[in-house]
């Protein structure tokens, strides 16, 4: 019988069910770290070929568009660029782009770029869906984003799954501390094999002259940009890099990368732990929760309790997969769904036998391959890797592992092209950041740390969830707004929290 009888923290879990949720979480959950849409990023094919190089310029250009397989009414195209940028006439490839025109050509500013989040989210999809903008932005923008380099139909990067099922959700000891260094080394040679030379050049920093390239290939002057999650790291090194190439700038939920490990570690934790403590404040007032009246953290501790025994009947139900399924569900935020969940979990029985269920398929995508070339995130030993956790966990004693733990492990070892640094860029318009007050991953303090750093505006949300503008119609008008006629919000604007669902 294959059951975990330690926590993830404290005792090694048997090798079939680790291998039986590795495959699982190191896709699907590192797809949602910092974003939004689970499972590997999908994209529309790419479609017509790129031309000759422009003149002056290293990226072969303009595209070339046609309708998208999915939905003719998006267009599709590619731009071919260089895959390491300090050697623009070496190896390329393809940038994934969509597109859809403005529904209003009289009316047209230009061109919006929409940052897709992550990593590992595709903006191809996003576009091509037309799901998270507004008619105001379809009607005065072409809305255009892409495929990230690494994602989707960008080169994607592919991994043995068997390889990425090695890596433990969380470490247990220094014996498996050491084995994870070198199972992580064995991963990325096999990645570099199966994904090509654009496996060592998957930064943001890369990405950010990616995204000038395409600016130009469109003939924009300037950058009208919507960041959001991941996305925003996008868009503040642009603004860093190319402060006097933007037109207006939205940063939404936004991710600070001038922090060192361990206050970015805290920051997670900080913000995973205020969301959790709004879903519990919101269950004893709300006869809408299904756990209305009792006490819900003695519930959910019960649960943690019974995921390190083994006893859940959904053996993938680990005390990291736990807590990262709620971590999801704190996103929209959904309330209402993890409260049932936890009600659910807490009826069902214990199984009479647990099996690791069926193998896993031949390759995965390794979205966190981005994240790792963005964060240095040095640990030297088991035992302080272990202390970093006791951190969290006192942070955070209900959510107790913040989704970036996945991180700590997969990123062991991996070199990293474009680490934590301020922002020091002083664009010609003020970037607007778009914050939540209780967002469980994008800390409220830390967005107005990103402002300050970029001299931009605080926009607030005093309300729940990771992301606002296509939660609150205050958010979405004053953003709206700021991308059309270049006016941003009073510095102190706030919009009002609306009901969760």
């Amino acid at each position: 019988m294959l059951r975990t009888r330690k926590s993830a923290a404290g005792g090694p879990a048997s090798v079939g069910l680790r291998r039986a949720v590795g495959a699982t979480l190191a896709a699907a959950v590192a797809c949602t770290f910092l974003a939004g849409a689970p499972g590997a990023a999908r994209a529309d094919p790419a479609a017509g070929p790129t031309v000759r190089p422009t003149s002056g310029s290293t990226a072969s250009g303009p595209i070339r568009w046609a309708p998208c397989p999915a939905d003719g009414s998006a267009e599709c195209g590619t731009l071919s660029l260089p895959v390491d940028w300090a050697d623009p006439a070496g190896r390329r490839f393809d940038l994934a782009l969509a597109r859809r025109p403005a529904t209003d050509p009289a009316a047209r500013v230009g061109v919006l770029f929409f940052g897709p989040g992550g990593p590992g989210d595709s903006g191809v999809q996003k576009v091509v869906e037309s799901v998270r903008f507004s008619a105001e932005q379809r009607r005065r923008f072409d809305i255009v984003s892409f495929d990230p380099r690494g994602v989707g139909r960008s080169n994607p990067v592919v991994c043995a799954a068997d390889l990425l099922a090695r890596v433990p959700q969380v470490i247990t000891d220094q014996a498996q501390f050491d084995a994870t260094v070198r199972d992580n080394a064995e991963l990325r040679a096999d990645c570099r094999v199966r994904t090509g030379p654009v496996f060592d050049h998957l930064d943001t920093r890369s990405a950010v002259r990616d995204l000038d390239a395409v600016r130009a290939a469109l003939g924009e002057e300037r950058l009208t940009f919507h960041g959001s999650s991941y996305g925003t790291l996008l868009g503040a090194q642009y603004a860093d890099e190319y402060p006097h190439r933007v037109r207006a700038m939205v940063l939404e939920s936004v991710i600070d990368h001038s922090l060192p490990m361990r206050p970015f570690l805290a920051s997670q934790a900080v913000a995973a732990q205020d969301s959790f403590d709004e879903f519990v404040a919101w269950c004893d007032r709300s006869v809408e929760c299904a756990l209305h009246g009792q006490d819900v953290r003695a519930r959910w501790a019960e649960l943690l309790d019974r995921a390190e025994r083994g006893e859940l009947p959904d053996p993938t139900l680990t005390p990291f997969a736990l807590t990262a399924r709620a971590q999801r569900d704190l996103y929209g935020p959904y309330w209402t769904v993890l409260a049932d969940r936890i009600a659910t979990w807490s009826a069902a029985p214990a199984p009479a036998v647990a099996t690791a269920g069926p193998g896993a398929a031949a390759t995965a995508a390794s979205p966190l391959a981005v994240f790792c070339q963005d964060w240095s995130l040095p640990v030297g030993d088991y035992a302080e890797y272990a202390r970093l956790l006791r951190r969290l966990a006192a942070l955070a004693p209900d959510v107790r592992y913040p989704l970036v733990v996945q991180a700590l492990a997969l990123c062991l070892g991996a070199p990293v092209g474009n680490p934590q640094h301020r922002l020091r860029g002083r664009t010609d318009v003020p970037v607007l950041v778009a914050a939540t007050r209780h967002d469980p991953v994008s800390e409220f303090d830390r967005a107005a740390a990103v402002a300050r750093q970029l001299r931009g505006v605080l926009l607030a949300y005093e309300g729940w969830g990771h992301g606002s503008y296509t939660t609150s119609p205050c958010m979405g008008s004053a953003i709206d707004r700021y991308l059309v006629d270049l006016t941003p919000p009073a510095p102190t604007t706030h919009c009002p929290a609306l009901p969760p669902r």
